[in-house]
């Protein structure tokens, strides 16, 4: 029989609260989850093969931040395609350069109702047992 291969969902946020309670909501909802605590690691995991249907991106983080991995994943072919998905505590989100080509972005607290919209709508949510 084959595998059914769960969808992959990339959590990048520095406040490891914040990173485990969203990976954790995302795994109840039927994900798989893989974590990265700044840009810089997100990049290297990405660039080793990790490859989500999409990346949750916090913007303001040390050692990389939302804005400068947006900018470094377009500018590598290879990741340029996968779509992200930026947050922040700030209300920054709005003035968000268009060269970036950011389409979703949420201020924290996120409603995770409208984050559930979003990653099925990039990752063809998995059908739920019992629904």
């Amino acid at each position: 029989m084959p595998s059914i291969a769960i969808p992959l969902v990339m959590v990048v946020d520095d406040n490891a609260d914040i990173r485990d309670a969203m990976a954790e909501m995302l795994k109840l909802a039927g994900y798989d989850v893989v974590c990265a605590e700044n840009g810089q690691d997100a990049l290297d995991q990405l660039r080793s093969g990790v490859r989500p249907c999409l990346v949750l991106l916090d913007l303001e983080m040390p050692v990389m931040g939302g804005l400068e991995f947006r900018k470094e994943q377009m500018h590598d072919p290879d990741l340029a395609g996968i779509p992200i998905a930026i947050y922040s505590a700030r209300d920054k989100t709005d003035t968000l350069p268009a060269s970036l080509r950011v389409e979703h972005h949420f201020q924290k607290p996120i409603d995770f109702g409208r984050l559930f919209d979003l990653v099925a709508r990039y990752c063809d949510a998995p059908k739920q047992s019992g629904n």
